[in-house]
């Protein structure tokens, strides 16, 4: 119901929006006051005739793919086998200069964001760190900064600095343990890109790493408060200077 306006006929406040017909009209005469109005509402598209299917006009944009979800792919490997021979060379020329036309900056995103990936899922990073170890790699590709260096390197570097951003407690020994890399190259890798990005990162807190260590223990909430309070007093009384947080 619309009440902040009045019928120009009979002066009603009763009003009721039609969304389907984008019109306003008045609940006394019938009068309609606007029509033709824009839906501001999400966009469905449907297609099978089955119905409405509630499926969005496109995917949202991502940094953790190649093309940033907007671009556009030959058809899929599983329906060469549908196609009849004269169509399947077709198809599979088109493929290959699709492939080709692409530039390398987009090839070396296309193998890194992969990359990237299979780390994520390694190291259980949430979606959104990904997100953003996405983008801080593409803009050190844009940047020329993954030049000389290995990509996996980069790679995991980006994914150090995000968690760090986000304060997830990930130490650089755990990181490069579970991913096989070396420490040294990886600790020079992510503080020389933090660098050239302006990428300010604060020091991990020993008060981060409670949770991990409580949940892997099997330690209940109190334990875990508890813990917290004697870091309190220990950061206090300047116990904590010059230790790691773990």
């Amino acid at each position: 119901m619309v009440t902040k306006k009045s019928c120009p006929e009979c002066q009603g406040t009763k009003l009721s929006v039609d969304k389907k017909r984008g019109e306003v009209v008045c609940n006394s005469c019938g009068f309609v006051m606007d029509e033709n109005m824009i839906d501001q509402g999400q966009e469905w598209r449907e297609f099978s005739g089955e119905g409405q299917n509630e499926r969005r006009s496109g995917a949202p944009s991502s940094y953790a793919k190649h093309d940033m979800g907007t671009g556009t792919e030959v058809g899929t490997s599983s329906e060469v086998y549908k196609l009849s021979v004269k169509d399947r060379r077709k198809y599979l020329r088109l493929r290959k200069w699709h492939n080709r036309s692409s530039t390398s900056l987009e090839r070396n995103l296309k193998y890194a964001l992969a990359d990237l990936k299979r780390i994520s899922s390694l190291l259980n990073i949430p979606p959104t760190i990904e997100e953003e170890a996405a983008r801080i790699y593409r803009m050190a590709v844009e940047k020329g900064l993954v030049r000389g260096r290995s990509m996996e390197c980069v790679v995991v570097g980006a994914i150090y600095i995000a968690s760090r951003q986000f304060k997830l407690p990930r130490s650089l020994n755990e990181v490069c343990q579970l991913t096989n890399n070396n420490k040294r190259d990886v600790g020079k890798t992510y503080r020389f890109i933090a660098r050239e990005l302006g990428i300010k990162m604060t020091p991990s807190g020993a008060g981060e790493y409670i949770p991990k260590f409580a949940n892997k223990l099997g330690f209940s909430a109190e334990t875990q408060t508890q813990a917290q309070k004697i870091l309190e007093i220990a950061s206090t009384s300047e116990l904590t200077s010059g230790r790691g947080p773990t």
